[in-house]
C-alpha cells in the first residue's frame, strides 16, 4: 500500500504538471471506483492545487470541486504527456516523454503500487478511471478496485469520515510533541508498532515505515505505549519524522517499477535500514535481523538493539 512519503511524492510531482491545465475529456472504466456526489460536469474546469490529507490525494478544481483519490492498496497514478510535432501542435507521445517545459525523461510520471502498467500502453485492464488534460493524460489504476476517485465539494473534503478520524500528519512542521505523547497515551495497552499504524493517533505511517521507525528508536514492536518512557515515545516521534523526510527525499519506496515526476524510481527501500531485509546484518550492530508478525502485519527488527 502506498505510504504518506509515497502520495507525497506524487502530490509534488503533479503539482508541477496539472496545475493550470483545463480538463478536456473525462472517462470512467469501472462504476464501483469512481463517486460522484456531485453530479456535475468537469470538462473545460482547470485544475487549481494539487493536496494530500494523510494518504489522500486532492486536486482541487475550479467552481468549487475536488477530485479526492485514495489509492488504498493497489492504486496507482500515471501520467503521459504530450510532445511537441514539427508543427507546434501537441500530439500523443508514445516514447511517454515530458513535454518540453518539464524535465526529459524517457518515463512517464507513475506513482503507487507498482506494477507493469506503469510501463505499458495505457489504458489497460486496470485503468479505472482517465482525464484527458491540455498536456496529457492522468489514469488511475488499481488492480484490486479497493480506491476511488470522488467528486465533491472542495469544502467538504474534509467531512469525510476517514479524515474525521485522522489524527495529524507525523511530517507536519506544526505537530507538537506534547500532542503525540497525548495522544499515544490514550491507548497504553497498545503495542508501540499497532499505535504507529493507527492512523487516528497520527497519521502517515504504514508497514514500511513504522518497522523503520522502531529500528531508529532501537524499540522494539511489542512494546506496550504504557511501557515506554517519555523519552522514548520522544525518540519515537523525533525518528518518524526523520524516517518521512528521508523517504520523501528519495521519492518513495519501490520494490520495482516506480517512477516519480523527474522519472526517477523511488529508491528508499535501497536505503532502508531493516525493512524487507530479514536475515540481513544489522546495520548498526551487524545481528541477524529477524521478521516476526505484530498486528497482523510482517514486521522487520534486530533482536539485539531492540530488545523486549
Amino acid at each position: 500500500m502506498p505510504e504518506l512519503p509515497e502520495v507525497e511524492t506524487i502530490r509534488r510531482g503533479l503539482d508541477r504538471i496539472i496545475v493550470k491545465q483545463k480538463i478536456k475529456n473525462f472517462k470512467v472504466f469501472n462504476d464501483k471506483s469512481f463517486i460522484d456526489e456531485v453530479d456535475q460536469k468537469i470538462i473545460g474546469l482547470k485544475v487549481l492545487a494539487v493536496r494530500r490529507r494523510a494518504k489522500l490525494l486532492i486536486i482541487d478544481l475550479e467552481q468549487g470541486l475536488s477530485l479526492a483519490i485514495h489509492l488504498k492498496m493497489t492504486g496507482q497514478i500515471i501520467f503521459r504527456p504530450l510532445k511537441r510535432s514539427a508543427t507546434g501542435s501537441l500530439v500523443a507521445n508514445e516514447n511517454h516523454a515530458f513535454h518540453e517545459r518539464l524535465q526529459p525523461t524517457n518515463y512517464g510520471f507513475a506513482g503507487g503500487h507498482p506494477t507493469k502498467s506503469m510501463e505499458r500502453e495505457l489504458p489497460d485492464k486496470s485503468t479505472r478511471v482517465e482525464i484527458d488534460l491540455e498536456n496529457g493524460k492522468l489514469f488511475y489504476g488499481d488492480e484490486r478496485k479497493f480506491g476511488w476517485v470522488r467528486l465533491m465539494k472542495t469544502d467538504e473534503v474534509g467531512d469525510l469520515p476517514f479524515l474525521q478520524k485522522a489524527g495529524p500528519d507525523f511530517n507536519d512542521p506544526n505537530l507538537k510533541f506534547k500532542t503525540f505523547k497525548e495522544r499515544i497515551k490514550r491507548h497504553p495497552k497498545m503495542k508501540i508498532k499497532a499505535a504507529l499504524l493507527d492512523q487516528t493517533i497520527a497519521a502517515g505511517l504504514g508497514n514500511i515505515y513504522a518497522d523503520e521507525t522502531l529500528a531508529l528508536s532501537r524499540i522494539h514492536p511489542l512494546r506496550l505505549v504504557s511501557d515506554l518512557s517519555d523519552k522514548e515515545l520522544k525518540t519515537i516521534f523525533d525518528s518518524a519524522r526523520e524516517i518521512l523526510a528521508k523517504a520523501i527525499s528519495l521519492h518513495g519506496s519501490s520494490w520495482r517499477n516506480y517512477r516519480d515526476a523527474n522519472g526517477d524510481r523511488g529508491s528508499y527501500l535501497d536505503n532502508a535500514l531493516v525493512y524487507g531485509r530479514a536475515g540481513e546484518p544489522c546495520p548498526f550492530c551487524g545481528g541477524t535481523l529477524e521478521k516476526i508478525k505484530v498486528a497482523g502485519r510482517g514486521t522487520v527488527l534486530c533482536p539485539k538493539c531492540q530488545r523486549l
